[in-house]
């Protein structure tokens, strides 16, 4: 239980029925969840309103609302009204109260950027680990709390789980947190209540914007740009064209990192590396930092994903050795992953499920001259079409050889969904077989593997399910791997 008036002390609002001298049990903001005694706050959302279910939160027990408009209450009702300008900003510094202000407790780093964050925050935490420190995660993937891992709805969750994750991983003695932060999540208002110690910001593309996300391109960079009120240092891509737009009016320090000469910190010297299967790059990091380092992922991107990470663990005097060992040994779970299966040849698992990321990822792969690059898809049902003429006429252009195979078919027919995709491969004058049982679909591109070829399984990455008619079904690509090698 916390005292109500403790909750109300770092916001603006009007107690405008009852009395603020009370205790809430907890905090809620779906009224189907609400306990006796709870705060309910009501959330307008874009599709449903949190103040239409004030006076079902009321029968339910609630004991306080939180408002930014009128609701109706039966007047008998023995409950506290509490009004204040937006209840998305309120339950943030509300939320961090009721925890007991846990950040406060350790030091929080947050990342934002169109590509990335993920694969940073994993980099960061390997890093920081691998010196000693504890380290919470929170991202689009999971929430790791020590041992526990938390399957993740939304990049930023609403800023109520953030306290409440906040505080688990403070009470398991995580001393740091590393934390995806969204556009979205910062316009909703999700990471107030707290400040990061360091907010970086990766890199900047037209994405999110349409109904129910961002009006405009600028709107997108704006929200983007808030985090740099709400953080004490910044770590900004110096290379990113739009860095200065988006770092307009910080309240924080800041310094730079890119391959542009000047930068504060600096990659040059980059070069690919391949070794019995493996693929990786190589660099020299200089000005703030001096000394020379490989990373097991390939490709420039994976450059700028290392280079952000040394910049945000330099301010935790990590050792040269320690950054070496750790980003050496570092992979994010369905991020161009490399799964061992041949010294000959390259496999590896990627998440890229639309035309760009998968234009993007064949690019980069086919820097490394690949005696045939294979690249292994499907798409989701109850999608748009267009997505699967595209990253057809895409994998056509780029790969040598595509096997089209099954990803979620969700309630369509897989056979329907290969079809789209053949149509956009007929585009092309690329080879290609299909397969629709996917494992069947790897089996072939393993046992089909010749000598340097590089070999991509793409769509499915950190996903451990197939969706068939609304049941999820058990499917982790590393599984059927195992599966296959063994019955070989």
């Amino acid at each position: 239980m916390a005292a109500l008036k403790d909750l109300l002390a770092k916001i603006d609002y009007e107690c405008i029925r009852g009395t603020t001298d009370r205790e809430v049990s907890d905090i809620i903001y779906d009224s189907r969840k609400v306990v006796p005694d709870s705060m309910f706050i009501c959330i307008p959302g874009a599709i449903v309103d949190g103040h239409t279910f004030a006076a079902d939160a009321v029968a339910a027990g609630a004991g306080v609302l939180v408002v930014e408009k009128a609701v109706e209450i039966p007047h008998e009702a023995d409950v506290t009204i509490i009004k204040v300008p937006d209840t998305h900003y309120a339950m943030a510094f509300l939320s961090a109260a009721f925890f007991g202000y846990p950040a406060k407790e350790m030091k929080i780093i947050g990342i934002t950027g169109t590509k990335g964050k993920t694969t940073t925050t994993y980099l960061v935490k390997s890093i920081l680990e691998h010196t000693g420190r504890k380290v919470g995660l929170i991202g689009t993937i999971e929430i790791i709390i020590g041992d526990t891992h938390i399957h993740a709805d939304h990049t930023t969750p609403e800023s109520y789980l953030i306290q409440k994750y906040f505080r688990q991983m403070a009470d398991a003695g995580c001393d740091t947190v590393v934390m995806e932060v969204s556009s979205q999540g910062l316009m909703l208002h999700r990471t107030q209540g707290f400040v990061f110690d360091f907010g970086i910001f990766t890199n900047l593309e037209p994405d999110h914007i349409g109904k129910g996300e961002h009006k405009d391109f600028d709107d997108y960079m704006h929200c983007k740009g808030l985090l740099f009120k709400q953080c004490k240092v910044g770590i900004v891509n110096h290379d990113d064209a739009h860095w200065e737009a988006v770092t307009e009016g910080h309240t924080c320090a800041l310094e730079t990192y890119g391959i542009d000469r000047s930068a504060d910190l600096r990659a040059s010297n980059i070069s690919f590396v391949r070794e019995a299967g493996n693929l990786g790059m190589a660099f020299d990091v200089g000005g703030l930092m001096n000394f020379s380092v490989q990373i097991a992922t390939p490709g420039k991107f994976s450059v700028y994903n290392a280079l952000t990470a040394i910049a945000i663990c330099r301010h935790f005097e990590v050792g040269e050795d320690a950054v070496k060992a750790a980003l050496l040994k570092a992979k994010v779970k369905g991020r161009i992953e490399p799964v061992k299966v041949s010294d000959e040849f390259t496999l590896m698992i990627d998440y890229a499920h639309n035309a760009m990321a998968l234009k993007s990822l064949l690019t980069t792969l086919r820097e490394y001259e690949p005696h045939r690059l294979v690249c292994l898809f499907g798409c989701g049902g109850n999608r748009a079409k267009s997505r699967r003429y595209e990253m057809g006429e895409v994998s056509g252009q780029l790969a040598d050889l595509t096997i089209i195979t099954s990803d979620n078919p969700r309630t369509e027919k897989p056979q329907d969904i290969i079809d789209d995709i053949k149509i956009g491969i007929g585009k092309t004058d690329g080879k290609y077989v299909e397969i629709c049982d996917r494992k069947e679909a790897i089996a072939y591109a393993i046992s089909h593997g010749e000598p340097g070829d590089i070999i991509v399984l793409a769509g499915k990455g950190h996903e451990d399910y197939q969706e068939i008619n609304g049941v999820k079904y058990p499917m982790d690509e590393r599984v059927l791997i195992q599966e296959i090698l063994e019955g070989r």
